[in-house]
């Protein structure tokens, strides 16, 4: 009975390395036929069209990946209070509600979230924002990666870029 799940494995393993190179993955694949899929989208906050001036586009969708750029507690909007109360929690549910904008914009949902990469000016804030980061994914979180660095643009405490995947293909824009 070994040999037969290790000859079925073998096969398989033979057969899914050569799908890609006669071009049927993507006759079987879930999103067969999109072929919006393999077009770039870039984005703003409301999942329209980006406007070609900016030099950051906050949103880009491709492939069934959304990818998100870097949000700060000072990337959307005014937010003025960013640099009135340096307070890691309120920095990080800014930054949290921008990212959970821009994923829903791209067609995704929190618990789509696959990757996140956290930049904090100051490691002691670690607690703070995970104390937060548990009141958005009450599922489990993503995988994440986290770092300190010296300084962030507009005083932010803490800054987020991420990928997410596309779950609700009705909203891609």
């Amino acid at each position: 009975m070994l040999s037969n799940v290790s000859t079925r494995r073998g096969f398989a393993a033979r057969l899914a390395a050569l799908l890609p190179g006669l071009g049927i993955a993507g006759m079987v694949s879930p999103t067969a036929g999109a072929a919006e899929d393999n077009t770039v989208k870039k984005l703003d906050y409301e999942g329209k069209p980006a406007k070609s001036t900016g030099f950051i586009t906050p949103l880009i969708v491709y492939n069934g990946v959304i990818y998100i750029a870097g949000q700060g507690a000072h990337s959307r909007g005014d937010n003025s209070d960013a640099g009135k109360q340096p307070d890691i929690e309120m920095h990080t549910h800014m930054v949290m509600e921008n990212v959970k904008t821009l994923v829903e914009a791209g067609g995704g949902t929190m618990d789509s979230i696959l990757q996140l990469t956290v930049f904090l000016t100051k490691l002691d804030d670690y607690d703070g924002l995970n104390k937060v980061f548990k009141t958005y994914f009450p599922n489990g979180g993503p995988a994440r990666t986290c770092v300190a660095v010296a300084a962030l643009p507009g005083q932010s405490l803490v800054e987020i870029n991420c990928t997410a995947a596309v779950v609700n293909t009705a909203k891609k824009g």
